[in-house]
């Protein structure tokens, strides 16, 4: 299926985390914290300022991001889960 969001919108898929701390110590899937970086999958066309003129967004698809503990809205698309959040609740983008 096909998804494209609208507007400033962003569509992400949160990257998992190791299950093993430093001392290789197994975390169980209950005491794990859903982790904060993701892969943008898709993004809108960007934000339509007071003008009328659209602003295009800073992240594009495929970038790696890191956004806030509570952003967003989780969907399901394809069985998978994904996040949809506004350009304003990425906190930046990683670089290698």
């Amino acid at each position: 299926m096909k998804f494209r969001p609208l507007q400033d919108r962003i569509l992400i898929r949160r990257i998992d985390t190791e299950n093993k701390t430093s001392g290789g110590i197994i975390i169980p899937d209950t005491a794990k914290e859903k982790p904060q970086q993701g892969e943008v999958v898709a993004v809108g066309n960007g934000k339509r300022l007071e003008d009328g003129k659209v602003q295009p967004l800073d992240v594009k698809k495929g970038d790696r991001i890191l956004f806030g503990k509570y952003s967003g809205s989780e969907i399901k698309l394809d069985g998978e889960e994904h996040l949809i959040l506004r350009e304003d609740e990425i906190l930046g983008i990683l670089e290698k």
